[in-house]
């Protein structure tokens, strides 16, 4: 990759915060909620057509598109591209992915191995027409934003990331799904909460507590501030709001973004355990309500396979056998830059997307278990 310091990012807007960040967090495979409880029920192709019928769809993936046979379902290894991310009321088009996440199954279909990008990794962008942008250097979580402009849309910063991402590693995607927190935290809320187990005790950066009702730190200001949020230590069973706020702390933590990488795929894990549970998929009424929030939670690319198809095809697939997979053996790796906060990917984890671009991720992590994040 060219040197850091060689172009200036793309816009004065992306490097500028506005207000206090949102981790975004998603749910595995985008669809997995969709992917899980409609194969495990009853396997029909049909009932899957009318759950599906209205996710929206769009070209998340561009030139970053694995070529897929019209008609033929996947084989060999699977690489989804999974981004979170928020756009405020109050700042609308201002929208970044703050979590970026590669699905990786291997060509046996029966595993998957989650893979967090740090969004704070500093990386030359190529150029992207559709958004008027040039090309340069910047954070990772920045590129969605300069590919969404100029009419880009989400679709743009999708592709211009998914592009990125080629260029410096070389994977092509056979899918792709953006989520954003409103929409992730019905879906929670739509199965019941989760189980999460807290692993370090950690203040809520972004929440506060209002006459027993969790709100938005700039919204609690107007009642007095309200009573500060802890997430205490210990495994419990998480409503949505919890959920989330838990996964999108760093500070505080020993190893800041990275530990909140590693809540934000347990977080996706926990989703899949819970869609898989009889709770779920033995009452009709609940796996309605959960399949429609997760309709209406996520844009999907299945790169022109039929949803149905790709979702027959990766069914074996259950949320036990997704792999946390560490990024930078789980620590910060700084780059020389004139800011602090940017780092580069370390040549081990360039050498394990290698072995992910070539389907050979699961003997790569056998060889080197530590590696592979611990649940929580």
């Amino acid at each position: 990759m060219p040197s850091p310091s060689r172009r200036r990012p793309p816009t004065p807007t992306a490097q500028r915060r506005r207000g206090p960040r949102w981790p975004r967090v998603l749910v595995a495979l985008g669809a997995a909620l969709i992917m899980i409880s409609g194969t495990a029920i009853v396997g029909s192709k049909v009932l899957i057509d009318r759950y599906t019928g209205g996710v929206a769809q769009d070209n998340l993936l561009a030139g970053a598109a694995k070529a897929a046979t019209p008609g033929k379902p996947l084989t060999g290894p699977v690489n989804m591209l999974l981004l979170g991310v928020d756009e405020r009321a109050r700042n609308p088009g201002d929208v970044r992915s703050d979590t970026i996440m590669i699905l990786h199954v291997p060509a046996s279909h029966d595993q998957a191995y989650l893979v967090s990008v740090p969004r704070d990794t500093w990386v030359d962008a190529p150029p992207f027409p559709r958004s008027g942008f040039t090309g340069g250097a910047a954070k990772l979580t920045d590129v969605f934003h300069a590919g969404a402009q100029g009419g880009g849309g989400r679709a743009g910063g999708a592709q211009l990331v998914a592009l990125t991402i080629k260029q410096i590693t070389g994977i092509e995607f056979n899918g792709a799904a953006i989520i954003d927190f409103n929409g992730f935290k019905n879906v929670v809320d739509a199965l019941g909460g989760v189980d999460l187990c807290v692993d370090y005790r950690v203040k809520s950066q972004h929440m506060r507590m209002v006459n027993g009702k969790p709100m938005w730190l700039a919204d609690a200001r107007q009642y007095g501030g309200g009573e500060e949020i802890w997430h205490e230590k210990g495994c419990r069973h998480m409503p949505g709001w919890s959920a989330l706020d838990y996964s999108r702390q760093r500070y505080g933590l020993p190893n800041g973004d990275y530990d909140r990488q590693r809540h934000q795929q347990q977080l996706v894990k926990a989703i899949g355990k819970e869609a898989m549970s009889a709770g779920v998929i033995s009452n009709p009424a609940k796996l309605d309500r959960v399949i429609t929030a997760a309709g209406n939670a996520f844009i999907l690319d299945t790169g022109g396979v039929p949803m149905a198809d790709f979702i027959f095809t990766l069914k074996g697939m259950a949320a036990n056998d997704v792999l946390l997979v560490k990024t930078n053996g789980g620590t910060f790796n700084p780059v020389a830059t004139a800011s602090s906060e940017v780092e580069g990917l370390s040549a081990e984890s360039l050498e394990m997307f290698t072995a992910l671009k070539q389907g050979h991720l699961d003997q790569y992590v056998i060889e080197r278990p530590e590696l592979v994040s611990r649940d929580g």
